[in-house]
């Protein structure tokens, strides 16, 4: 029986598009290990998926001063050794890894006992942990064309991002009678990421009653986000969270309004949802959102707007513009090669465990 390591967290991101390639991989007969952090996302996720699961010693690299920067170098060299032990029991073919930083280790590890490992960056440009693994990868698959240029040629492979199939398998009607809506009005589904976002948040509620005159509004605001005065809402539904019916939510949308992190867009893109995204502040983060969104905005995915650019006026201006032009949207998205993730890269871990020297 073939065996591949599975490693990424941090976030969900780094955890989610694994949990895509598990199903083919069962398939296929791979005995599977994840290797995450001992209490991370990637932990519980694994767990409800029952795929096997060992924890290492992890670390994080900043590029900002605190007093963990001297602390955490031991915690990942002590996880490389953990990671190591690992892999020397368990044996694998092959090591996929979606990235943060409990990864390296884990990659630098199968660089030692020279298993091929393949990696995916999800961004526009590799993150720390990623460009600290590229040299020890044998392939290094990405989201975006302009990713190519920051990849060394021989090993980058232009993939897409694995999707969860059951996002595909969601029901239009199963979606409108779980938020309660109708099929007399379009539907907008507005997605703040797992934790919510205060200003897609605040934005939205502030021209709800704009909206609501010619839409229905399905808001996934994140834990604690909740606007007690906004419910009963006629048109309005709000939710902390979503599991299990998000794909029925998903067919229901008529129009998404989204931040723009790399799996939440691909997840779009796969849907094909026309889409207003607003990135990320560079303020807030390394920029990356932005590069994202602006890369869908060039290959005619997305309407893009700033956070900074968010006025009452621009904000319900960039979701009517998008719905009225959305045929355009669906087209350009219906004829992206990046819909296929999966297979690609399903086909990389077998060439690499085929060839494993």
């Amino acid at each position: 029986m073939k065996k591949i390591i599975l490693t990424g967290g941090g976030t969900a991101g780094h955890v989610t598009p694994n949990l895509a390639l598990i199903p083919s991989l069962q398939e296929l007969g791979y005995e599977i290990l994840y290797i995450g952090s001992y209490e991370g996302i990637e932990k519980k996720l694994m767990e409800s998926a029952k795929i096997p699961y060992e924890g290492i010693s992890s670390g994080k690299l900043r590029r900002y001063f605190d007093m963990k920067n001297f602390s955490d170098p031991f915690r990942v060299v002590k996880g490389y050794g953990e990671a190591r032990k690992l892999i020397k029991r368990f044996k694998p073919d092959v090591v996929f890894s979606k990235g943060g930083f409990v990864a390296v280790p884990v990659v630098l590890a199968a660089k030692h006992y020279h298993i091929p490992t393949i990696i995916h960056e999800s961004d526009m440009t590799p993150g720390l942990a990623n460009k600290l693994c590229i040299p020890s990868a044998k392939k290094v698959c990405c989201n975006f064309p302009e990713t190519l240029q920051y990849l060394p040629k021989e090993k980058a492979v232009l993939t897409g991002s694995p999707i969860r199939a059951e996002l595909l398998k969601g029901e239009r009607l199963a979606g409108l009678q779980y938020a309660h809506l109708s099929a007399d009005k379009p539907v907008i589904l507005v997605i703040g990421g797992s934790l919510g976002s205060v200003t897609v948040n605040t934005a939205v509620r502030t021209i709800l009653p704009q909206l609501l005159s010619d839409y229905q509004v399905v808001h996934i605001c994140g834990k604690g986000n909740l606007d007690e005065s906004l419910i009963g809402t006629n048109g309005y539904v709000q939710y902390e969270y979503v599991d299990a019916p998000l794909k029925h939510l998903f067919a229901a949308a008529d129009l998404i309004l989204s931040r723009a992190g790399a799996n939440s867009i691909c997840e779009i893109l796969a849907l094909r949802k026309p889409n207003v995204l607003i990135p990320l502040s560079a303020a807030a983060s390394r920029g990356d959102q932005i590069l994202n969104a602006n890369s869908f905005a060039r290959q005619g995915f997305s309407m893009v707007l700033e956070e900074e650019a968010i006025t009452l006026d621009s904000l319900y201006q960039a979701l009517h513009n998008t719905y009225q032009e959305r045929t355009a949207f669906i087209h350009n998205m219906e004829q992206s090669h990046l819909n296929n993730a999966i297979q690609t890269i399903i086909n990389l871990i077998e060439e690499s465990s085929v060839h494993k020297s």
